[in-house]
């Protein structure tokens, strides 16, 4: 379980710059809880795709600087890699996913697929006080990141604002 000393709890969304990267700014703080150092290495990595002249929306360059750090985004087929992706970055705060059998096992996938698989993943996680979250891409992939459920608010709220079209993970299918 966590301990939610452990996070910063004095987050303030209604602050007037309302500027794409003070939001996106935001969001990493959001998806990096307790980890600021993270954030900011992301933050950076953004601002320089920025300044290079990506001309991509927000969240696709957000995903391309968090993909396996804090954030996944997956082959629509690849259901071995969002379990590893999503036991990663659980792993962020010592949780483990049960995944109601072994991922190990080549016949786990067999009758499994990403809406199953991201509801299992959402529920033990929200067990432990945190929220999967997931994204509409604009191709076949699937693509999330995982927040504190207590920023379940600020998060949709962000989402809006940055035109994410966000749900929970549970809701994915």
């Amino acid at each position: 379980m966590r301990d939610d000393d452990d996070f910063e709890d004095d987050r303030d969304f209604d602050d007037e710059d309302d500027s794409v990267e003070a939001l996106v700014w935001q969001l990493l703080l959001l998806i990096n809880p307790g980890d600021e150092d993270s954030a900011l290495q992301q933050f950076t990595a953004y601002r320089e795709a920025v300044a290079d002249g990506d001309e991509s929306e927000p969240v696709e360059l957000v995903a391309r600087v968090i993909d396996w750090r804090a954030g996944f985004m997956i082959a629509e087929d690849d259901l071995r890699s969002l379990v590893q992706a999503l036991d990663e970055l659980s792993a962020r705060w010592n949780l483990s996913i049960d995944w109601n059998g072994d991922p190990d096992d080549d016949d786990y996938f067999d009758d499994a697929d990403a809406g199953s698989l991201l509801g299992i993943a959402y529920d033990r996680l929200a067990e432990a006080g945190y929220t999967l979250w997931t994204w509409e891409t604009d191709d076949d992939s699937h693509a999330g990141w995982i927040t504190l459920s207590r920023d379940n608010e600020p998060m949709r709220e962000l989402a809006t604002a940055l035109h994410i079209n966000l749900r929970l993970g549970s809701d994915f299918g």
